[in-house]
C-alpha cells in the first residue's frame, strides 16, 4: 500500500482577463481508458505549473489532453486567452486552432527520414550510408514553422542556450539521448508558443544541462511563455508558480510553489521481490564461464572528420559491473554499439567479445544472445502496437517486436518475470498505452528473460519515480548477488547507482578519462 503525506495548499483565485484555459468536471479519455474524472483546473497567463506524482498517475495523459492527443469525455473545456489570440491575429486561415499555439516536449520524437517514406530504424545511426539519410539539426530547426515570428526564441538563441551550436552540422540520427532532447527543446523554443508543455525534461540530460535548466526555465518564463511541465518533486525549477500534485488520475493538491514542500511527498513502504522465484528464474539456464567478456585495445571511431571514440582500452571480466559515465555526447552510446554488434566499425578495431575476436566467425545474432540490452534510444524504435508480454517475449529473439509465433514454455517464463516484477495486470495492454515506469520495467524483463551473461542498462531509470527507482536497484543488486552476471549500468545520476558497481569508466570527448 502507498501512503502519502502533503501539505495544506490555499485557495487560488483566477483572473478572468488572462486565462489562457479552463477545465470544470473534465473527464479524459486516453486510449479508449478513463484516466480522469472530474478534474478542474485553469492556467493564467504568467503562471507556470508544475506537475508532480508517482508514475502512471496520469501526468503524461494530461499534457496530452492539452495538446489534444487525449479526449474529454464530459465536461468544460474553455480557452479564452487562444480564442482571442486566433481572433485578433489568425482570423483569415481557417486551418489555423489553439494546438498551433502550444508546443510539446515528450520522451519520444518524432524525426523523419529525408524521403519521408518511413521511420528511422535503431542501427540506423551507425551506418554512414543510412545515417546519411536524415537532415542535419541545422536544417531541421530551419524547417521549423514559426508561430510567432516577432518572438524572442530565434534559431540562434534556442541553439545558443541549449548548446546546439557545435552540433548543427550533425545529423539527427546520430545524437545522443540527451543532445535529442536538447534539440527538442529549441525546436519547441523557436516556434515562440503561448504554452509549452514539457514532460520529464531533465531525463537524459547530463549533469552540466540539468545546472543550466534552471536559468533555462527563468528565460523561457520571462519570454512570456507560460509552462506546464511533469517533473519530480525535487527537481521543481526556481520559476515554477504553482504547483498540481496528481494521484490514480485525480488532481488532489492544487497550491502555489512556495505553500509545496517536496519532503511531504513521499511514499511509505517497498516493492517486495520474491527471492526464490528470482532463483528460479536465474537459473532456468546453465551460466557459461568466460575470461573476458569485453577486450578493447585502442578503439577508435570516426565519421567523417568527427571523431567519435579515440584510442579506447577497456577489460571487463567475468562477474564485474562497472558504471559507464560521461556527458550528453562523450561516446558512451557508440561504445555500447560496439560491444552490442549494431555498429559495423567494431570489425575494423581489435575488439574481443566473450572470449572471442571480433570478426572470428560469430554472427551479430550470437553476440546478442549472450547480451540483455535497455536504453531509452532502443525503446524509441520499438513498435508500440505490441502488448507488454509480446516485448518481453520478443528479448529471447532480440528482435525489436515478436516476429515469430509465440510459444508457450517462452510466453509463460515472460508471465512470470511480470508477476516477479509485479507488473502482470498489464500482460495484454499495448506497450504504448501503460505508464512509462511500466514501459521500463517490461524493458528490462525483455533483457532478462534469456539470463544474459551480460546485462546493459543505459540510463534505465528513465521516468521512474522514486519508489519504482528503488525497486529497480534493489533488484539488480540481488540478481548479482545471486549470479555471476556481467553488469554495464549507465547513469547521470549517481543516486540511481546500484550498490553492485565495483568499476567505473568515465568518457570525455571519446576519450577515457
Amino acid at each position: 500500500m502507498q501512503a502519502f503525506a502533503y501539505v495544506a495548499c490555499a485557495h487560488k483565485k483566477t483572473n478572468l482577463t488572462n486565462l489562457l484555459i479552463s477545465f470544470k468536471d473534465v473527464s479524459i479519455r486516453h486510449f479508449n481508458t478513463l484516466v480522469f474524472e472530474d478534474l478542474n483546473f485553469s492556467l493564467e497567463k504568467g503562471q507556470h505549473w508544475a506537475l508532480v506524482g508517482n508514475s502512471g498517475s496520469g501526468k503524461s495523459t494530461f499534457l496530452d489532453f492539452i495538446m489534444g492527443k487525449a479526449s474529454m469525455a464530459r465536461g468544460e473545456a474553455y480557452y479564452p486567452y487562444f480564442d482571442q489570440h486566433i481572433q485578433e491575429h489568425h482570423q483569415d486561415d481557417p486551418l489555423f486552432n489553439r494546438y498551433k499555439l502550444i508546443t510539446q516536449v515528450s520522451a519520444r520524437h518524432e524525426f523523419r527520414n529525408l524521403s519521408n517514406t518511413s521511420d528511422f530504424y535503431y542501427q540506423q545511426r551507425f551506418n554512414s550510408c543510412d545515417s546519411e539519410d536524415a537532415d542535419t539539426v541545422s536544417t531541421y530547426l530551419s524547417s521549423i514553422k514559426v508561430v510567432n515570428p516577432s518572438g524572442l526564441w530565434t534559431i540562434q538563441k534556442a541553439t545558443e542556450w541549449l548548446k546546439l551550436t557545435y552540433l548543427l552540422d550533425k545529423e539527427l540520427i546520430k545524437l545522443s539521448n540527451g543532445e535529442t532532447k536538447r534539440l527538442m527543446l529549441a525546436a519547441a523554443l523557436i516556434k515562440n508558443p503561448v504554452l509549452l508543455l514539457l514532460d520529464n525534461p531533465l531525463n537524459g540530460l547530463d549533469v552540466s544541462a540539468r545546472q543550466d535548466f534552471n536559468e533555462l526555465i527563468r528565460e523561457i518564463s520571462e519570454s512570456g511563455i507560460s509552462i506546464i511541465m511533469a517533473t519530480p518533486a525535487t527537481e521543481i525549477p526556481e520559476s515554477i508558480t504553482h504547483v498540481a500534485v496528481l494521484e490514480s488520475g485525480k488532481m488532489i493538491i492544487q497550491c502555489k510553489k512556495y505553500e509545496f514542500k517536496p519532503i511531504s511527498f513521499h511514499t511509505i513502504g517497498q516493492i517486495q521481490t520474491n527471492q526464490d522465484e528470482l532463483k528460479q528464474l536465474l537459473s532456468a539456464t546453465p551460466s557459461v564461464v568466460y575470461d573476458t567478456i569485453i577486450g578493447m585495445e585502442d578503439v577508435s571511431i570516426k565519421y567523417g572528420d568527427k571523431q567519435i571514440l579515440d584510442g579506447v582500452n577497456w577489460q571487463v571480466r567475468q562477474g564485474q559491473r562497472w558504471a559507464l559515465t560521461g556527458h550528453n555526447g562523450a561516446g558512451k552510446s557508440t561504445l555500447l554499439s560496439l560491444i552490442n554488434g549494431d555498429n559495423p566499425q567494431a570489425f575494423a578495431n581489435k575488439i574481443i567479445l566473450f572470449d572471442q575476436p571480433k570478426g572470428s566467425g560469430e554472427s551479430i545474432w550470437e553476440i546478442k544472445k549472450k547480451i540483455g540490452y535497455v536504453s531509452p534510444e532502443f525503446f524509441q524504435y520499438f513498435p508500440t502496437g505490441s502488448t507488454c508480454l509480446q516485448v518481453i517475449e520478443s528479448g529471447f529473439d532480440d528482435t525489436l517486436g515478436l516476429f515469430r509465433v509465440s510459444g508457450k514454455s517462452r510466453a509463460e517464463t515472460s508471465l512470470r518475470w511480470m508477476t516477479l516484477l509485479h507488473i502482470s495486470e498489464f500482460a495484454g495492454a499495448l506497450i504504448r498505452n501503460v505508464p512509462v515506469s511500466i514501459q521500463r520495467i517490461c524493458m528490462l524483463a525483455r533483457a532478462m528473460v534469456k539470463n544474459p551473461s551480460l546485462l546493459i542498462l543505459d540510463e534505465p531509470c528513465l521516468g521512474l519515480d522514486v519508489e519504482r527507482q528503488e525497486q529497480f536497484k534493489n533488484l539488480i543488486d540481488t540478481i548479482c548477488s545471486m549470479t555471476d552476471l556481467s553488469l554495464i549500468y549507465v547513469s547521470h545520476y549517481q543516486e540511481e547507482m546500484p550498490l553492485s558497481i565495483t568499476h567505473s569508466l568515465k568518457l570525455e570527448q571519446g576519450r577515457v578519462v
